[in-house]
């Protein structure tokens, strides 16, 4: 069954051509749509209708992509896919920053549209990994899978879902190296596995939230030109009690 169908997509855009070409589109895959011209108009519908996802162009008048999605994750997680110009790589980063789940490059084909939509959908509603145990990394780092709860020097600190689906998947292969490909078909889905600039851009979340000293990481490890390895905090540990 498609991840689209029933669904409520939210279409924000201020060019009518761009906002008929996704509703035609959008319509042919069982979805319900619904449209905004502007950031304001945007920010209610999304708290009146409580839409399923969002489609947000960056480049519209008053309140631009960026500003209404700012508001926007003060009060709602929805999938947000951003329209961006297609070889703006400043605006496609500066999005995914501020909370967007993916972005879709202009102008777009229905294929493309629907295949980014389907992904976002699948990976946002999709159940967590689950892991019944609590794993203590060592005294400043806690993980408790079962409540996807992140402790950091006894603080809680918060992680979005690809944060979350991501760090499960480095911790269960500790002290093995995930290669690019690998991690970013299990976070992101295999239609993904060549865009390794989302890897790149969600370790580095990973380690602002995680590590004491980003540039210097101690658990998320980089093997250049071939993936990612979370520390073997096991065989760490057992090295210590032995000590």
């Amino acid at each position: 069954m498609s991840e689209l169908r029933d669904k409520l997509i939210l279409v924000v855009d201020d060019e009518p051509r761009i906002v008929t070409f996704i509703r035609m589109n959008l319509e042919l895959e069982g979805s319900r749509v619904i449209s905004a011209s502007n950031g304001r108009e945007a920010l209610e519908r999304a708290r009146e209708d409580m839409p399923d996802a969002m489609l947000l162009d960056i480049m519209m008048p008053q309140m631009d992509g960026f500003e209404t999605l700012k508001h926007l994750r003060e009060f709602s997680q929805i999938p947000v896919l951003i329209l961006t110009a297609k070889d703006d790589e400043d605006d496609r980063i500066r999005g995914l920053e501020l909370g967007a789940d993916d972005y879709i490059g202009k102008p777009f084909s229905h294929r493309e549209l629907v295949s980014r939509l389907r992904a976002v959908l699948r990976r946002h509603y999709m159940a967590p990994p689950l892991a019944q145990n609590t794993v203590q990394v060592d005294d400043r780092l806690q993980i408790d899978f079962a409540r996807r709860e992140v402790l950091v020097a006894g603080e809680r600190v918060h992680l979005r879902p690809t944060e979350y689906r991501l760090l499960y998947h480095l911790v269960q292969n500790a002290g093995y190296v995930q290669t690019h490909q690998m991690l970013l078909t299990k976070v992101w889905g295999p239609e993904y596995r060549d865009e390794s600039h989302y890897l790149r851009l969600y370790i580095t979340y990973l380690r602002q939230k995680l590590e004491e000293d980003p540039a210097t990481p101690k658990y998320i490890l980089t093997e250049r030109g071939v993936g990612y390895r979370f520390v073997d905090f096991q065989q760490q540990n057992g090295a210590e009690e032995r000590g």
